[in-house]
């Protein structure tokens, strides 16, 4: 088993995206950020600092990244008109929004 940091994060996401452990992982990243137990110890300067800044950095990203997807959804849930239709007109417009994943 190959480990990397890509594979680490998108554990991380992918477990922060199931409603089921959401909760979980955002609490348990809370507490890892106040535990004086840590991967790299914080009394070492900047380099103690390094993991609890990324870890922080990857769950406000994820979070924010969470919220306004739930915003957008329900913004689109009230049954407001796009703004591609016009009277009379049957067609509706969508949007699909992708994911994109380089291949190496």
């Amino acid at each position: 088993m190959k480990f990397s940091i890509q594979s680490l994060y998108t554990w991380y996401r992918d477990v922060l995206r199931n409603p089921k452990y959401r909760w979980w992982v955002i609490l348990g990243t809370l507490v890892y950020l106040v535990s004086p137990i840590d991967i790299v110890p914080d009394f070492l300067p900047v380099v103690g600092q390094i993991d609890d800044v990324f870890l922080l950095t990857l769950l406000v990203s994820e979070v924010s990244g969470l919220v306004i997807e739930g915003w957008k959804a329900r913004k689109g849930d009230l049954g407001t008109e796009t703004p591609n239709t016009t009277e009379g007109s049957t067609s509706t417009a969508n949007t699909v929004d992708v994911d994109a994943v380089s291949v190496k």
